[in-house]
């Protein structure tokens, strides 16, 4: 693998000014989009993360821009900027596979999704889609249809999930920019995982198009090598969508850093912290608490709620609503082989009966207010993004004999889709194994640019290395 030290090398431009360079004619979003599409060529053999391109047709739209910035037109903000779409998202004229063989020879999508569309009418142009696990249930990317996609840190494990592809594809520096979602941590663990800044809005920020099998629990997010960046992606996806009757109308409030510090292993009764992360987790504290002049308020896991659990009414909900929706898609039963995880999932979903259903549907309202009363207006809730300092391609843990099984105990990221508030993971060290490590900070509800301040105090003062020591995108 790649050396990780990347202490040398220059610090690579930003969306914005990658755009504003093709705009004035500086750069050739041509030649960007060449670079992109030599760069997965080059890099990509190794870690499956992008599975579909569309070549031809990036060369064509570049061409098309260059020509018109030539001839003294205005362009979008992330003009030329060449990026890749999850394959859970619809690109018009390329099929949506979810990962599944289901699917692997699905129609071409006949429009884009609300995020897509609204980056390519910013300039940005899409080359191609990334691996995620099927129907994105998973915190590691493997599925039927593509295979596993690997760690461009540590190729030997996985790169998490479900957006899993787009954070390899990122941290390998293919492309500057990659979508991401977000129903359970699916931007946050890739990001924990693989070094990069993962970022959820707070639920209907972003509007979305269509009821997705997360219900409320989903919304599109965010991962990049800065905060910048993230920033960037939210000015031009924010904003409410025609159908989503939970899309916040207004403009965010201006940040301020948190005056309160509250700070936790775990959220839920999980069991305790492997040594290795636990350590890790400790010194960022001792960090960000020191940066905010704070003196963190520890709170003991269990801690947070009077009665039931948010991972596993989260995992009650969402099997449940994707049994719903895919049994629907699976017809007569005959149907292609689904992932073992999947398989699992939805089983476990078509077990779940009504009054279950609806009580873990009522029970997220109390943890919604619980969170809000514990955050108030300037709180934020710190810990860890991921329990465990990795796994393996698969799913499976070291010593496990139940590959592609993960169960709630390695994840800290339910519990914010259930409670809808915003939360973001910041590389904060490198575990022995060679992954970085993700500290999550949880913020309060549409508070997200006082969390984009955070994290960018944190990249100011600990800035992380450059992804897995791959060189990064540029020109």
């Amino acid at each position: 693998m790649p050396s990780s030290s990347g202490a040398s090398t220059p610090p690579p431009m930003s969306l914005a000014e990658l755009g504003r360079a093709v705009g004035r004619g500086e750069l050739s979003a041509a030649d960007l989009v060449q670079s992109a599409l030599s760069r997965i060529a080059e890099r990509d053999g190794g870690l499956n993360a992008v599975v579909a391109l569309r070549d031809t047709e990036a060369r064509a739209e570049a061409e098309a821009l260059d020509t018109y910035v030539r001839g003294g037109g205005m362009a979008g903000l992330l003009a030329g900027v060449p990026f890749l779409v999850k394959d859970t998202q619809d690109v018009a004229g390329m099929r949506t596979t979810h990962g599944s063989l289901l699917f692997a020879d699905a129609p071409a999508a006949a429009s884009d999704d609300v995020v897509v569309g609204r980056l390519r009418a910013a300039g940005a142009i899409v080359i191609g889609k990334t691996n995620t696990p099927e129907f994105a249930i998973e915190g590691f990317t493997d599925n039927l249809l593509f295979g596993a996609t690997r760690n461009p840190w540590n190729p030997a494990l996985s790169s998490g999930g479900s957006s899993g592809g787009s954070a390899a594809a990122l941290a390998a520096g293919m492309v500057p920019l990659a979508t991401a979602t977000d129903g359970g941590g699916s931007s946050r663990i890739p990001a924990a995982l693989c070094g990069l800044v993962g970022y959820k809005p707070t639920n209907g920020v972003v509007g979305r198009s269509r009821a997705p099998e997360w219900i409320d629990f989903q919304t599109d997010g965010f991962m990049a090598t800065r905060t910048e960046d993230l920033r960037g992606q939210l000015q031009i996806a924010a904003g409410p969508a025609p159908g989503d009757r939970t899309a916040f109308p207004g403009v965010l409030p201006p940040g301020r850093l948190p005056a309160r510090m509250i700070v936790a292993e775990r959220t839920d009764e999980l069991g305790a912290l492997p040594a290795a992360v636990a350590r890790a987790f400790a010194d960022a504290v001792e960090k960000l608490a020191a940066l905010l002049g704070l003196r963190p308020e520890w709170r003991s896991p269990g801690s947070f709620f009077g009665s039931g659990s948010p991972d596993r009414d989260w995992f009650t909900i969402a099997s449940a609503e994707h049994a719903a929706a895919l049994d629907r898609a699976l017809g007569d039963g005959s149907a292609p082989a689904l992932h073992r995880s999947t398989a699992q999932f939805l089983a476990d979903g078509r077990g779940v009966g009504l009054s279950a259903y609806v009580h873990a549907r009522r029970r997220t309202f109390d943890y919604a207010r619980e969170m809000d009363l514990l955050l108030r207006d300037d709180g934020v809730l710190v810990t860890p993004t991921l329990a465990v300092a990795g796994f393996f391609p698969d799913g499976g843990m070291s010593g496990s004999a139940e590959p592609g099984l993960l169960g709630p105990e390695v994840y800290s990221t339910a519990v914010q889709n259930v409670t809808g508030l915003p939360a973001i993971s910041v590389p904060a060290g490198i575990l022995d194994n060679g992954l970085p490590f993700g500290l999550q900070i949880t913020a309060p509800r549409y508070a997200d640019r006082a969390l984009l301040d955070t994290a960018e105090l944190w990249e100011r003062h600990y800035p992380w290395p450059s992804p897995a020591g791959f060189s990064p995108f540029q020109p």
